[in-house]
C-alpha cells in the first residue's frame, strides 16, 4: 500500500501540472460563453446574406435604368424609326403611314388596332404610352370671333373708302350705332398702350365691351390700313422665352406648346394650336399675329 502513495519529485509535478490542466478546462468551459460565439457567426452570416441581397437588387435596379424608356407620345406621330423600336413591323407601319397620308387622325386605342393590325400582346405593350390631345374627348368651343369675321365681306364700304383705325377720332368713331363716348373712348385707350396702335382689326375683341355685333359695325366703316409693326415668331422652332412674350401665353401654356410640338413633330398649321391642351382659343386670333412658320 506504501508503494501506491510514496511519489517521486518528478511524479508529483506531472500530478501537479496535471491538476492545473483540469481546473483551467473546467475554468474555460464555466466562464467562456460558446454560444455566443456561435451567434455571432450566425449573426455575420445573416449580414453577409442581407449585403448580398442589397447588391442584387441594386444589380436589377441598374440592368432596369440600361432598358430604352418609352415616353408618353401620340401615335399619330409614329414614324419608320419609332415604329421599329416599338416592335411594329413594316407592313403594320405602313399602313400607319397610308392612313396619315389622307390626312386622317386615329382618336382612340381601338382605332390604331383598326388601322395597323397590331397584334393584341404588342396593342397591350404599347398602348398605355399613347397620349392622345384632351380636344379629341373634350372639345372646346372655337373662337367667337369668327362669328363675325366672315361678315367683312359683305361690308357697304370698300377698303378705300373705311376709315383707318389708327387715325380714328372719338367722334369718328361714335357714329357707329351702339359705339358712344365710353367705348370711343376705351378704343382710342387701347390703341394709345402700345406706339403704332393696332396691329389687325381682330384687335378690337379685346376691348372690355364690345360686343361682337358692336365690332362687326365698327368695321363696316373703319379697319387697320397702317398696322404697328411687331416681331414674330417661328412657332416651330419659338422658345419659351419668345413665347412667354406674346399676350396671353404664360409659361404654363408655352410649356405645353412646345410639348404638343415635340409629340407633332412640329406644327403644319397654326390651327393646330386649337389641340394644346388648355390653350386661350379666345384669343387665337391675337395670338396668331405673333407667330408664323
Amino acid at each position: 500500500m506504501k508503494s501506491h502513495y510514496q511519489f517521486t519529485k518528478q511524479q508529483r509535478s506531472g500530478i501537479f501540472l496535471l491538476v492545473l490542466l483540469i481546473v483551467a478546462v473546467y475554468g474555460i468551459y464555466f466562464f467562456v460563453d460558446f454560444d455566443s460565439k456561435h451567434q455571432s457567426s450566425q449573426n455575420d452570416s445573416s449580414e453577409l446574406i442581407a449585403f448580398q441581397n442589397e447588391i442584387d437588387s441594386l444589380k436589377k435596379v441598374e440592368l432596369e435604368n440600361r432598358k430604352p424608356k418609352i415616353y408618353p407620345f401620340n401615335p399619330n406621330f409614329i414614324t419608320d424609326y419609332k415604329g421599329y423600336s416599338l416592335g411594329m413591323s413594316q407592313e403594320e407601319i405602313n399602313r400607319l403611314l397610308a392612313f396619315r397620308e389622307k390626312d386622317q387622325w386615329i382618336n382612340s386605342v381601338a382605332q390604331f388596332q383598326t388601322v395597323t393590325q397590331v397584334s393584341d400582346s404588342l396593342l397591350n405593350k404599347i398602348s398605355p404610352y399613347f397620349k392622345f390631345p384632351n380636344w379629341v374627348t373634350n372639345p372646346k368651343p372655337r373662337n367667337s370671333f369668327q362669328s363675325y369675321s366672315n361678315s367683312y365681306s359683305n361690308s357697304p364700304k370698300t377698303y378705300d373708302q373705311k376709315i383707318d383705325l389708327n387715325t380714328a377720332t372719338v367722334e369718328q368713331l361714335r357714329k357707329v350705332n351702339g359705339i358712344g363716348e365710353a367705348l370711343s373712348k376705351r378704343i382710342i385707350d387701347y390703341r394709345n398702350k402700345y406706339k403704332g396702335g393696332f396691329i389687325a382689326d381682330v384687335q378690337l375683341s379685346e376691348i372690355w365691351g364690345l360686343s361682337p355685333e358692336v365690332i362687326e359695325r365698327v368695321l363696316q366703316q373703319f379697319t387697320v390700313k397702317t398696322p404697328r409693326q411687331i416681331e414674330t415668331f417661328n412657332l416651330n422652332t419659338a422658345t419659351i422665352d419668345q413665347l412667354v412674350r406674346i399676350p396671353h401665353i404664360d409659361y404654363e401654356i408655352a410649356g405645353k406648346i412646345i410639348e404638343e410640338r415635340t409629340l407633332r413633330d412640329g406644327f403644319k398649321s397654326l390651327d393646330d394650336l386649337t389641340k394644346v391642351e388648355d390653350f386661350p382659343l379666345n384669343k387665337i386670333e391675337i395670338i396668331k399675329l405673333y407667330l408664323q412658320l
